[in-house]
């Protein structure tokens, strides 16, 4: 089997939007942690637009929201005089009253995955297209001189076998933005270089490469392409390998369950697979608005366990406790730690809550 996952790098439009949100995010929750905050943001060439909504004992100040903004585009190597425009309103009472009481924060469903694929217990093809993007950035800031851009996309094919042990990797498309006083042959001997250095031992000579396929790629970010929060949300979490709820996560505060249960749903799933009570699990969490309890929990271990589904629910129920508030504060997430997640996925990373394996013991 063939399985492709693609990411974006960190100055790609639709990233920068997610960055601008959860910049604005950490504003307010490091003054406030009970702060909950919903903001979505455009970014155009020469535009940033940010609206949502806000209940916060931080009094709003529109000049010092442009303010982060404008801090957030200069960390992405964008800043040069956009207009800024921010719309935030009070949060609807009506959605208070359920966080209020202790419930979720709306309805939804949130999906988690973990395999064995990688030590990070992340799927391959993502894991793999996650780093290229993060040794492209490290090195492209390390050489200086401006000869590539901070927009980059990468995609990676890997073959599996019937078992879903990785075989290889098939093919990488990586496209790189970079100025345009350099050749296309020295962008994709660049990038080339990088490639193989961090996953040639997973290529042989069959493997393809394409690297700025187009040839040129000198116009990039939100000069190139409009960017909005919410439209990485493959990227963010399993590259297409697990299931999404379609919620999703900048510019999110911890009450909103579509971020703390995707969350701690990775962390059950993590913890399963490292507790080796099954080699591959997806674990899904519904939730009704003003309801403490989950209204469902779901596992398919995918035939890996020596357990029934039915069982490995139970040893969930058992293990954590899923109401919103106490998920809030197991994962630590009344912190300002927010920008630190936007980039190259949400998971995987080793110094997150979400990312520890809680050992769960059972007998068979």
């Amino acid at each position: 089997m063939l399985f492709t996952s693609e990411s974006v790098s960190a100055g790609h439009p639709d990233k920068v939007a997610d960055y601008i949100s959860d910049s604005i995010l950490d504003y307010y929750v490091s003054r406030d942690p009970e702060a909950h905050v919903a903001v979505e943001c455009m970014v155009s060439k020469g535009m940033v637009v940010v609206a949502g909504e806000v209940a916060s004992i931080v009094t709003y100040n529109s000049d010092k929201i442009k303010v982060v903004i404008k801090e957030a585009l200069i960390y992405l190597e964008y800043y040069t005089g956009y207009c800024i425009y921010v719309f935030i309103n009070p949060q609807s009472p009506d959605i208070a009253m359920g966080v209020n009481r202790k419930g979720a924060g709306d309805q939804g469903m949130m999906f988690g995955y973990a395999c064995e694929d990688t030590p990070e217990f992340m799927p391959a093809p993502v894991m793999f297209a996650h780093r290229i993007l993060k040794r492209l950035s490290h090195e492209r800031k390390l050489g200086g001189g401006g000869a590539f851009g901070p927009d980059a996309k990468s995609q990676v094919t890997v073959e599996y076998d019937d078992d879903m042990k990785v075989l290889g990797i098939t093919d990488i498309v990586v496209s790189q933005q970079h100025s345009a006083d350099i050749t296309i042959e020295e962008v994709r001997e660049w990038v080339l270089g990088i490639i193989l250095d961090e996953l040639g031992a997973f290529m042989d000579n069959d493997s393809r490469v394409f690297i700025n396929p187009t040839g040129r790629f000198v116009i990039g970010g939100p000069d190139g392409d409009t960017g909005l929060t919410g439209r990485k949300i493959i990227v963010d979490t399993y590259g297409g390998m697990g299931r999404h709820g379609g919620g999703a996560f900048s510019g999110k505060d911890a009450t909103k369950v579509d971020r703390t249960g995707a969350y701690m749903a990775r962390h059950i799933a993590v913890s399963l697979v490292g507790s080796y009570i099954c080699k591959r699990c997806e674990v899904q969490l519904s939730y009704a608005i003003g309801i403490e309890e989950p209204i469902s929990v779901n596992v398919n271990t995918f035939g890996t366990s020596c357990l029934t589904d039915e069982v490995v629910v139970d040893l969930i129920k058992t293990n954590f406790d899923l109401r919103p508030y106490a998920m809030i504060d197991y994962l630590n997430l009344r912190k300002p730690i927010f920008s630190q997640v936007t980039n190259y996925g949400h998971f995987g990373d080793s110094k997150w809550p979400w990312e520890q394996v809680k050992e769960i013991d059972y007998f068979v």
